[in-house]
């Protein structure tokens, strides 16, 4: 066990969010955290790194536990660039590589007599750097810069990056200290598919835990081992990942409904029992005691008795989408369409959208998506080519950036602007997407993410509409509201058209994806899965898997004492060599290929050797 939360409550602004809750996290699991939102699972994450206290209970950690969390933005001095902040991962190999470099210009300068100490200490340091993995250091943080595609932002000042740019280096610097425990919550947020797939395997490959709250569903299909849900303030563990949990979840629910249901029926015939009893001891001539002393009896053993609890509910928002009159065949047809912005965002991009199709547009942050989509509702305009939208089309448009003429207005009140229907009628509606009692007079100004969606696509249902553009629409919605927003768009009869990261409702709505990358639009004519399939490979601009050769110090003026920090290092790599021969066992490519890098080491060692006697006579 690392982790472990035993018996916590806690409570904000008043609610209990948590009471006398356990969950503990085991060494090398990764754990998916679900869960509808509000329900706790960040606040659950804050207490478990002790960013925040219990009201009561105890967190109990491993002695020695190293924990990578990111629960705000920390400020850096001015002038610091992204890869300024990423090399913070690495404070410790930083300050051994500083005392070797001071010990460097001491040894050429140090006399005969000092040089002996002086290599005895160098010596000691770059053990101690490679123990740190610090001649990795480089190697692991180009692979993180790939992976995620920190590239245009490393060099950038880090005060000067927006909120999802800065994450995105944050969560890069968490990946690169290697905790024992990762603690992540919405890894994927602001991530692109490349970026996201690339997290998938670092995670799996990971050697410590991982605890994370996620409501990608495809991210957890891939990554998880255990998913815990919080429902009610109660904790639920399954084994397996996402599917397994929804599958086992099932079982769970339909078991508990039957033991509830079956004691329901013997709580009921103990009361009929009950009754009859007192019934006969009353109309028994005199009054039966014994009859009266049973069903006490029966009175005790059902008020001892431990109710089943009925399964909860959770309460899903209710959508439904009807398609006005149909429009033509061809919806919209793109020509030659390019844009350009500092420089060409994309050109010749033709794609043909017909009435009823379902396409799915996906592609790395950058690439045009979001421009495309402004194409169709009109708000932008190509910069060649022609965007051309059929006859009697009828666009709704859901975005996933709001904005409201006053955002101090209230929930009802830009909902009734939008939909001409009486306040208690608009109350009505607005419960259907969980807007309950005083949250419909809430500030749009204070909603959250999810909460903005939620009332946007509210209006959207009382549009008339026969095409549906969506700019990210899973983004903020919890998986209840992501599956009935995929049970509605399923009924849909009209024409989609979306943009999102979400694979797992890009496979489940869409069966036609263009892809947009470098410039260029590809159409495949399958869901998101086959076409990654039939999508070239990306080529990145440097595979940084492998570790970095070992460097060697820096060359001085003085050759002697630099040959014998190199003759060292060599003798030492050499040593590590020959263990890693001996454990190799049957595998003959292994050990073919460490035998010829110990023959080049070996040459090198040599010629050093020579190099250093010809100084010494």
């Amino acid at each position: 066990m690392l982790l472990k939360a035993e018996n916590i409550a806690k409570m904000m602004g008043g609610n209990i969010i948590f009471e006398d809750m356990t969950i503990e996290v085991k060494d090398s699991e990764i754990i998916g955290l679900v869960g509808p939102n509000g329900c706790g699972k960040t606040t659950l994450l804050k207490l478990l790194t002790e960013k925040e206290p219990v009201d009561s209970g105890r967190i109990i950690k491993k002695k020695g536990l190293t924990l990578g969390y990111l629960h705000q933005i920390p400020s850096y001095p001015e002038g610091w660039t992204g890869n300024d902040v990423l090399l913070t991962a690495f404070e410790k190999v930083m300050a051994v590589e500083k005392q070797m470099k001071v010990l460097e210009q001491e040894m050429a300068l140090a006399s005969p007599e000092e040089l002996d100490h002086l290599l005895i200490k160098y010596g000691d340091l770059q053990e101690q750097f490679a123990i740190l993995e610090g001649y990795e250091r480089d190697a692991k943080v180009q692979a993180v810069i790939n992976g995620l595609q920190l590239n245009r932002l490393v060099d950038m000042p880090f005060n000067n990056l927006s909120g999802g740019e800065q994450t995105k280096i944050m969560l890069g610097t968490i990946l690169l200290t290697n905790p024992d425990l990762l603690v992540l919550d919405e890894p994927t947020n602001h991530l692109d598919m490349d970026a996201i797939e690339w997290l998938e395997t670092f995670i799996k490959t990971h050697k410590g835990a991982v605890l994370m709250v996620s409501h990608d569903r495809h991210f957890l299909n891939q990554t998880a081992t255990r998913i815990v849900e919080i429902e009610d303030g109660e904790t639920y563990s399954y084994k397996g990942n996402f599917e397994a949990y929804v599958k086992a979840k099932e079982e769970r629910i339909m078991q508990e409904f039957h033991q509830f249901e079956e004691q329901q029926k013997k709580i009921k015939k103990m009361k009929e029992a009950i009754r009859r009893l007192r019934q006969w001891a009353n109309e028994a001539n005199p009054p039966n005691e014994k009859l009266f002393k049973k069903a006490k009896s029966m009175e005790k053993a059902l008020e001892r008795m431990e109710r089943v609890k009925k399964p909860v509910t959770v309460k899903k928002m209710s959508l439904t989408l009807d398609a006005a009159d149909r429009s033509g065949k061809d919806a919209i047809t793109f020509e030659a369409v390019g844009k350009r912005y500092e420089h060409w965002l994309f050109r010749n991009v033709d794609l043909s959208i017909k009435w009823q199709d379902h396409i799915g547009i996906v592609g790395g942050n950058g690439a045009g998506k979001s421009t495309l989509i402004k194409m169709i509702t009109g708000d932008t305009q190509p910069d060649e080519g022609v965007c051309r939208i059929g006859s009697n089309v009828k666009v709704g448009y859901l975005s996933q950036l709001f904005s409201y003429r006053d955002p101090s207005m209230r929930v009802i009140d830009v909902f009734r602007e939008h939909v001409s229907i009486t306040e208690g009628d608009a109350r009505h509606v607005l419960a259907r997407f969980l807007f309950y009692g005083y949250d419909v007079f809430k500030k749009v100004e204070n909603l959250s993410g999810g909460e903005r969606m939620r009332l946007r696509l509210a209006q959207l249902m009382h549009d008339e509409i026969n095409l549906l553009v969506l700019d990210e629409p899973t983004n903020h919605l919890d998986i209840e509201s992501r599956e009935v927003l995929e049970e509605t768009l399923q009924q849909f009869e009209g024409t989609i058209i979306a943009v999102s990261h979400d694979r797992y409702f890009l496979n489940a709505i869409f069966d036609r994806t263009a892809w947009i990358e470098n410039g260029e639009l590809t159409v495949y004519e399958g869901a998101y899965d086959w076409a990654r399939e039939k999508r070239p490979v990306p080529v990145l601009v440097e595979k940084a898997e492998k570790a970095a050769p070992v460097e060697k110090p820096v060359k001085k003026k003085e050759k002697k004492p630099d040959t014998e920090v190199q003759i060292a290092a060599l003798e030492k790599q050499l040593e590590a060599l020959d263990l890693e021969i001996e454990s190799v066992g049957d595998d003959w490519e292994a050990y073919e290929h460490l035998t010829k890098e110990r023959l080049a080491l070996q040459t090198e060692l040599d010629q050093l050797y020579e190099e250093w006697m010809m100084q010494e006579s």
